[in-house]
């Protein structure tokens, strides 16, 4: 299937997410926050198929990370998370630069059909 990258400051919605998708059979690597998830784009050359981030996260949020990775990366996917209708907001100038946003908290089938379709482009 496809690679991924989780970005998730909060371990068990991180080992949820991770494991959903690992199920469906993507191979799934996982960053606490936007510097870490940085730091293995980087290293991965920009070779994941989709980054999904939250947005609000320490050190680095997911908006800025977003703007890095496409910087560096620019046909790179992101699909964005959060559970904060500000947050959404933010991700409206990053239009183009990202693929969509999913509202917290979700569900196991609704993840796993957003990644689907931001994958299938």
């Amino acid at each position: 299937m496809a690679r991924l990258l989780i970005v998730e400051d909060d371990d068990s919605v991180r080992a949820f997410t991770a494991r959903a998708l690992a199920a469906s059979g993507h191979d799934v690597d996982q960053a606490a926050d936007g510097g870490e998830a940085m730091e293995r784009i980087e290293t991965a050359a920009g070779g994941y198929d989709l980054v999904l981030s939250d947005i609000r996260m320490p050190v680095m949020d997911g908006i800025e990370m977003a703007r890095a990775a496409r910087r560096a990366f620019p046909g790179l996917r992101i699909l964005l998370m959060t559970g904060y209708a500000e947050q959404r907001e933010r991700a409206a100038e990053l239009e183009g630069a990202i693929v969509g946003v999913v509202n917290k908290p979700f569900t196991l089938a609704e993840i796993r059909q957003r990644v689907d379709a931001a994958l299938a482009g």
